[in-house]
């Protein structure tokens, strides 16, 4: 039997009030004041017609302070699968329109089930967090739900990527699901994110301060170091989140999307010595070196604007998928602290997760010295790095262009914490401390008893960077594979990289590491 145009027309009423959310007149204004909705945001995520919704009848079951006459559309957030690109992903996004996008249990378990799914079918999940916070009527049950994502947040850690957009509102406790996931992107000026803000601070502490200070996109991406990404609205953000699917793998039993051509190129590239400095007191540019070394416009840099001393991100060589640690020797002159270390640690532990191979760029007089960097826990920090890079068991290839003095040569993936190829330039460095301080410790004595002690002090740090500084003297021990001319960087490191394709490493049975947090 056919069913009924009345039926039809039933279904067809209750879809429209559905996706309309918080209704027309709220749609409306928000885009009016340049804003995307919930749906316009997934429509903007996905390949044209292949999104998928789950739960778009789903209804709260809250009855508290009149919540029972309430109808709150899909619960305030809409869920799905479809395609970006090409490339399967799960996706959800909280509706401001509909009662402030709150959580509730209803909403969370539909946030919860899309997970689970997307765990099974191993997809990515990109989420839209714009939410007023937890649904106040449902007191304990939209604590639990936050608890039930946060447990989600953790099972999916590092068996498939997970992208946060905060697109709106993100306070309290609801902070903290996009802070468990593997990037976040912030937009700019209608976004904040915050556990206090102002008013609770000064209510609690008496200290003043704006929104601006606490919350921002800015504050977040410079300062604390919360998030990775900058969005100037909510078609940026969505371009952002789209550009570094495209350097991810779907889940971590698949290899990263590599585009290997059928044949290896290794010609020299004679433009990479015009970029080592005459003088060695001069600093490097990394940024330069590595837009000359990968293939071209394929850097995706993360954090950008956060610890600026030492730059992470994605790129292609050849290619090939890479994750990127490299000293920045314009800013701190390269050396490591506290933020830097956890920067690089946490990018090197993602791309571990997901088979992305590692190529380590090395131009590092040591770690920051200083009483504030001591007593913030530089230890702590600084170990963070040698046990991301130690645990680690993805192609690691490491190449010291100049500077690598002490403990902090180690830290950036020397031979001895893993790196199946260590190559050096004949301008490297490779010591327990810079020749100048190693001679005026070595020789004080003699410094001062020499006739012209400025001329002996010459001397004897050229001696020493040719015999105990040296990349030779390096490569001697079999610390270093071999010296190379800066020309053949990109060839050397593209021929590694395919050589270790098939890298396979196993470590002793374990639960996990523990890493000194």
């Amino acid at each position: 039997m056919p069913i009924s145009q009345a039926v039809v027309d039933a279904l067809r009423k209750k879809r429209e009030v559905a996706l309309n959310g918080g209704g027309k007149d709220k749609l409306e204004e928000r885009r009016k004041k340049g804003l995307f909705t919930a749906r316009d945001r997934l429509d903007g995520l996905f390949d044209s017609s292949t999104f998928q919704e789950r739960g778009l009848f789903v209804q709260h079951s809250c009855h508290n302070f009149g919540m029972e006459k309430k109808e709150l559309p899909a619960d305030g957030v809409v869920t799905g699968t479809g395609y970006v690109s090409g490339t399967p992903v799960a996706a959800f996004s909280q509706d401001f329109t509909v009662a402030g996008g709150s959580l509730g249990s209803i909403h969370a378990k539909k946030i919860v089930n899309l997970m689970d799914h997307a765990l099974k079918a191993g997809l990515p999940i990109v989420g839209f967090m714009d939410s007023g916070g937890a649904r106040i009527q449902e007191a304990v049950e939209s604590l639990s739900g936050y608890g039930q994502v946060f447990f989600h947040n953790v099972l999916a850690s590092g068996v498939i990527p997970q992208i946060a957009v905060i697109a709106g509102p993100c306070a309290g406790g609801a902070a903290y699901s996009p802070a468990l996931t593997d990037f976040q992107i912030m937009i700019k000026k209608q976004a904040n994110m915050f556990i206090c803000g102002p008013d609770v601070i000064k209510a609690a502490t008496g200290q003043t301060c704006t929104m601006e200070e606490v919350g921002s996109a800015a504050v977040h991406a410079t300062t604390s170091g919360n998030i990775h990404f900058v969005a100037e609205n909510d078609a940026h953000a969505i371009q952002i989140v789209k550009q570094l699917l495209t350097y991810l793998p779907a889940n971590n039993m698949v290899d990263p999307p590599h585009k290997l051509p059928p044949t290896l190129s290794l010609t020299k590239h004679k433009s990479m010595e015009a970029l080592v400095p005459a003088d060695s007191k001069s600093p490097l540019d990394m940024a330069a070196v590595i837009a000359k070394l990968f293939d071209a416009n394929s850097f995706l840099e993360v954090q950008r604007d956060w610890a600026k001393n030492i730059i992470v991100g994605f790129a292609r060589l050849k290619g090939m998928v890479v994750a990127i640690i490299a000293n920045q020797p314009m800013v701190k002159a390269g050396t490591l602290d506290i933020d830097a270390s956890d920067k690089a640690a946490r990018f090197i532990r993602f791309a571990n997760c997901f088979n992305i191979p590692i190529v380590t760029l090395v131009d590092v007089p040591g770690f920051l010295p200083g009483l504030a960097q001591e007593r913030g826990g530089i230890i702590r920090h600084g170990a963070k790095m040698l046990f991301a890079y130690s645990a680690a068991t993805v192609p690691k290839i490491t190449m010291i262009l100049r500077k690598a003095y002490g403990g902090a040569y180690l830290a950036m993936c020397s031979k001895d914490l893993g790196a199946d190829f260590v190559f050096a330039w004949p301008t490297a460095e490779i010591a327990v401390m810079g020749a100048e301080g190693a001679v005026r410790v070595l020789f004080r004595k003699e410094l001062k008893e020499a006739a012209d002690p400025k001329a002996r002090e010459a001397e004897l740090i050229a001696e020493y960077r040719e015999k105990f500084a040296s990349p030779y003297q390096a490569a001697s021990k079999a610390l270093i594979d071999d010296v190379i001319e800066p020309a053949d960087t990109r060839a050397a490191l593209a021929m590694a990289l395919r050589n270790l394709l098939s890298k396979r490493e196993t470590r002793p049975p374990k639960k996990h590491g523990n890493i000194p947090l």
